[in-house]
C-alpha cells in the first residue's frame, strides 16, 4: 500500500505541473518525469513481498517531446516497453522486465477455420477439392510429392478430413487420420507443401486369454474374445512343432498374454502377444516374445531355444490332410499302385502357398503329373517341391530367392489331380522324408549374452501364464 501511495503521488504531481512553466523545457525535469512514470511501471510489477531495491532508470526521449512534451513521454514510453530496453542513470543500457503477459500470442488457426468434410460414397480428394472451390492444380501438386501423400488416394466413405483453405481457396492446411495412431499433416509454405506425419504413442495394458479346444482352433479363439488375426498369429508361434491342420485334437487348450492399445482411454486394437502356452495331445509348448539389445525380436522357448525352425511344418494354414505319406497307395487317375512320396493338402482353389524355407528357385514351370510345379533348394542338404498349382506367384522365377513364409504360388488341381489340393515333398540329400514326421533342423539359440536378462524375463511372464491357466481348469471343473 506504501509503495502504491508513492506511485500514485507521483504520478499525480507529474499530471498537474504547468505545461507552460520554464521548467517543462528543463531537460532534465523532463526526463525525471518520465523516470516517475517507468519507475511507477516497474514497482507495479514487482512481487509485493518481499519489498525489493528498486534501480531507477531513464529512458532515451526524442527531438520532437521538446514541442509535445507530454505526447513525446507516452510515445518514448510505449516504445520502450514493446522493445524491452531503457537507459540508466549512468547511460548504461538495460532490459526492462516485461511481464510475459504482454507479448502478443503467435498466430493459431482457431478451430472456426477449420473445414470438417465427411468422406461420402464416390468421394475422392479431387471431388472434395472441387466441392471446396481448391484448384485442381493445388491437388496435383500435393500428390506429386510422394511419400505419405499416397494415403490421400485411399480415403474411405466415413473419414473425416479437416481442412483450411485462404480467401482465394487455395489450400492452407490439411489434417486427414490415416489409422489410428498416424495423422498426415499438410501445411501451405513459401515453397509449396510441408508433408508430415504425426504419430500417436498408445497406452499399452496387459491382458490374457484362454479356452479349450472342442471343434476347432478358430472358434475356441473367438470363444475366448481373440479376432481372426490374433488367432494367426498365435498359430504361427507354433507353427513349427505343431501342425494345426492334423495334430489338433478336441481337449487341446491354448493360454496367451498379450498387449492392448488405448489411445485417449479407449481400446484401438491388440497388439502383440507376449507369452503363450499350447497344450497339444497332452504335450505342453511354451513360448516368450523377447527383444534383445541389438533390436532384434523373436519367439523362444523357456530354455532359449528359437521357436523358429528351419522349416515350417505344413506350406498351407489350416487345410486338410487328404493324403498322406506312403510307398504304396492307389493312384486314383492311374488307378494303379504307386509311391506317394509327399502330402496332399486339400484346399479351395487359389489358397496361397508358402515356401516352407528360405532358399532358392531351382524350378518353376509344368511338371509333368505334377502340374504347375516349383521345387526350392534349400542349401545343400534340403529341398521341397510343390505341386498342382493354379498359378505361380508373380514377380519370381528360376533363380529366385524367396524366404521362408514367402507366398509363392496358389492351390490348384492342374496335372493329374481329382480336385483342388497341393501336393508337398520334403527331400533330405535327395532322398523323399514324409514332411509330417521328418525332424526339422532348428534355428540359432538365442545368444548367450542375453540369456540373464532373457531368464529374468521369461520367468515372470511364465509364472503369469501358469496363474492364468489355473483359473481356467478351474473355472472349467
Amino acid at each position: 500500500m506504501i509503495r502504491q501511495s508513492i506511485i500514485n503521488r507521483d504520478i499525480k504531481s507529474l499530471s498537474t505541473a504547468s505545461y507552460t512553466g520554464r521548467k517543462w523545457l528543463n531537460p532534465a525535469y523532463l526526463l525525471s518525469g518520465a523516470t516517475v512514470v517507468l519507475i511507477g511501471l516497474t514497482l507495479m510489477s514487482l512481487d509485493p513481498e518481499p519489498a525489493q531495491a528498486t534501480r531507477h532508470s531513464k529512458l532515451e526521449l526524442p527531438d520532437q517531446m521538446a514541442s509535445s512534451p507530454k505526447a513525446g513521454a507516452s510515445d518514448a514510453l510505449d516504445r520502450a516497453a514493446a522493445d524491452g530496453i531503457a537507459t540508466d542513470l549512468s547511460g548504461q543500457t538495460i532490459k526492462l522486465d516485461i511481464p510475459a503477459s504482454s507479448a502478443a500470442p503467435p498466430a493459431v488457426a482457431s478451430d472456426e477455420q477449420w473445414q470438417e468434410i465427411t468422406v461420402k460414397n464416390g468421394d475422392s480428394l479431387a471431388v472434395i477439392f472441387a466441392r471446396l472451390g481448391i484448384p485442381p492444380q493445388e491437388l496435383h501438386n500435393l500428390l506429386e510429392q510422394g511419400g505419405a501423400t499416397g494415403n490421400l488416394k485411399k480415403i474411405f466413405p466415413g473419414q473425416t478430413l479437416r481442412v483450411i483453405t485462404g480467401d482465394d481457396s487455395h489450400l492452407v492446411r490439411l489434417s486427414y487420420p490415416i489409422d489410428r495412431l498416424n495423422t498426415l499433416e499438410v501445411v501451405r509454405t513459401d515453397n509449396g507443401f510441408d508433408v508430415s506425419t504425426i504419430t500417436q504413442t498408445p497406452e499399452f495394458r496387459t491382458r490374457n486369454a484362454g479356452a479349450k479346444i472342442e471343434s476347432s482352433l478358430f472358434l475356441a479363439g473367438s470363444k475366448a474374445g481373440l479376432s481372426d488375426s490374433m488367432t494367426m498369429e498365435l498359430a504361427g508361434i507354433f507353427a513349427w512343432d505343431i501342425d494345426f491342420a492334423l495334430d489338433i485334437r478336441a481337449g487341446d487348450q491354448f493360454t496367451i498374454l498379450y498387449q492392448e492399445m488405448y489411445v485417449d482411454g479407449e481400446s484401438i486394437g491388440n497388439g502383440t502377444i507376449l507369452a503363450a502356452e499350447f497344450m497339444n495331445q497332452g504335450k505342453r509348448y511354451q513360448a516368450i516374445r523377447y527383444t534383445d539389445a541389438g533390436g532384434n525380436t523373436g519367439y523362444y522357448s523357456i530354455d532359449g531355444k528359437s521357436m523358429r525352425k528351419a522349416f515350417l511344418r505344413t506350406p498351407v494354414e489350416f487345410s486338410r490332410i487328404s493324403s498322406g505319406f506312403s510307398l504304396g497307395r492307389l493312384h486314383p487317375v492311374l488307378n494303379k499302385i504307386r509311391a506317394h512320396k509327399g502330402v496332399d493338402y486339400a484346399a479351395s482353389t487359389g489358397t496361397p502357398i508358402k515356401a516352407t524355407g528360405d532358399g532358392k528357385i531351382i524350378f518353376r514351370g509344368q511338371k509333368g503329373g505334377y502340374g504347375n510345379t516349383v521345387i526350392i533348394q534349400h542349401g545343400s542338404k534340403y529341398s521341397t517341391l510343390y505341386g498342382h498349382m493354379s498359378k505361380f506367384r508373380g514377380g519370381l522365377a528360376n533363380g529366385s530367392r524367396v524366404s521362408q513364409g514367402q507366398i509363392i504360388g496358389y492351390v490348384g488341381s492342374s496335372g493329374l489331380a481329382t480336385g483342388p489340393h497341393l501336393h508337398y515333398e520334403f527331400r533330405v540329400d535327395g532322398v523323399h522324408r514324409d514332411p509330417l514326421r521328418v525332424k526339422l533342423p532348428g534355428a540359432d539359440p538365442l545368444n548367450q549374452k542375453y540369456r540373464a536378462d532373457f531368464d529374468s524375463k521369461a520367468r515372470a511372464l511364465i509364472a503369469q501364464l501358469d496363474l492364468v491357466r489355473d483359473v481356467q481348469v478351474a473355472s472349467t471343473e
